[in-house]
């Protein structure tokens, strides 16, 4: 059974960050904070999932140490937009389940490696980690094939994809059924607004939060998407 999705957001006064809520299958509350770039905090029935959480870019900062410990927290990959050893140290118990590619762990020194196509069932989330690289020409450095994770989060029906930096590869075309999507844009890095486009009309999922989108222009987007729920949040 496909989740329900809600619509409330939250922001200013109400939350330190811009925050929407969404209803899983059995009708639990996932509240979705956009923190900063590619740093994303979710809650879900009392707990706590980081992505990519990283203290400080430029002169924007977050403040993990304000926020409860993390149960899980995945990374990406290991550029310091993503991965913030700092961070994880600050949200990290003995308890945290720390998720990551083989070069984030090895850089770490500890945490579980995940690679392009396994998938892994905690207890209360299912985890795919799916390709994330680059493709064009002059652009196959930043990110190489087979190095770099997404992620699909499965919470209780709701399936969550989140993109790292990537490109619309072809893989996108094997991932179904996703509720929200998490999808960079910034070039030369990631995904031009063209690139996404492509990518949002082959994955089609109920709602899209660009992201990772730094001085990109993403007025356009949601024009040429009008069967998504394009939602544009203040991630720079």
């Amino acid at each position: 059974m496909m989740a329900m999705l809600g619509i409330n957001t939250a922001c200013g006064q109400q939350a330190p960050y811009e925050v929407d809520e969404f209803t899983t299958t059995s009708g639990k509350t996932v509240k979705i904070h956009a923190l900063m770039h590619a740093c994303i905090r979710i809650q879900y029935d009392g707990k706590e999932i980081q992505i990519d959480p990283v203290s400080k870019l430029g002169n924007r900062t977050v403040d993990y140490a304000a926020m409860p410990k993390a149960d899980y927290i995945f990374v990406t990959h290991e550029h310091g937009d993503h991965y913030d050893a700092a961070a994880l140290k600050t949200l990290s118990t003995s308890k945290t389940q720390l998720v990551m590619n083989k070069r984030c762990a090895d850089m770490y020194g500890a945490g579980r490696v995940m690679v392009n196509g396994d998938k892994l069932q905690l207890a209360d989330v299912s985890v795919e980690a799916v390709p994330a690289y680059n493709y064009s020409e002059g652009r196959t450095q930043f990110h190489p094939k087979a190095r770099d994770n997404g992620y699909i989060l499965t919470i209780d029906g709701l399936r969550i994809y989140i993109a790292g930096d990537t490109e619309d590869i072809p893989e996108m075309s094997n991932i179904k059924d996703i509720d929200i999507a998490f999808l960079p844009c910034n070039q030369p890095y990631t995904m031009t607004p063209e690139q996404l486009i492509r990518a949002a009309n082959t994955i089609k999922p109920k709602v899209l939060f660009p992201y990772h989108y730094g001085q990109t222009d993403l007025s356009p987007i949601p024009a040429q998407l009008k069967d998504i729920d394009v939602r544009i949040r203040h991630y720079e």
